[in-house]
């Protein structure tokens, strides 16, 4: 019989797996933000100035600053959205110094900064 992960862990792998996609501070985060580079990239709605993953960044320093308890389920969802779209796009890593690259920008944008890998 399979064991089923009760809400609690299921809770509490979601906050470890966004902890571990997320190496960035929320002061790193947002100065990122306020940077020319992080408004170059990304995906943009139709009509809609800002990207995708700039919006996300800013929700993301929300998320940072929130105590554990406070976060609700729409939360925990844009947490699993970040750590997808860390996975996938690290994946795709490009050849040679990756330094001032729009994928590592892009990566920045949702916390995460390729540099401070190991």
């Amino acid at each position: 019989m399979a064991r089923h992960e009760s809400p609690q862990d299921e809770r509490a792998q979601v906050l470890q797996d966004f902890r571990t996609a997320v190496n960035m501070t929320p002061a790193a985060l947002e100065r990122w933000l306020d940077t020319e580079e992080s408004r170059q990239v990304g995906f943009t709605h139709d009509g809609e100035r800002e990207s995708v993953g700039h919006q996300s960044g800013r929700r993301i320093v929300e998320l940072l600053h929130k105590k554990r308890d406070a976060l609700d389920d729409a939360d925990l969802d844009h947490m699993r959205k970040v750590v997808g779209y860390v996975h996938r796009h690290l994946a795709q890593r490009p050849e040679g110094d990756v330094r001032n690259t729009r994928w590592r920008w892009s990566l920045m944008n949702w916390g995460h900064d390729p540099l401070r890998d190991g």
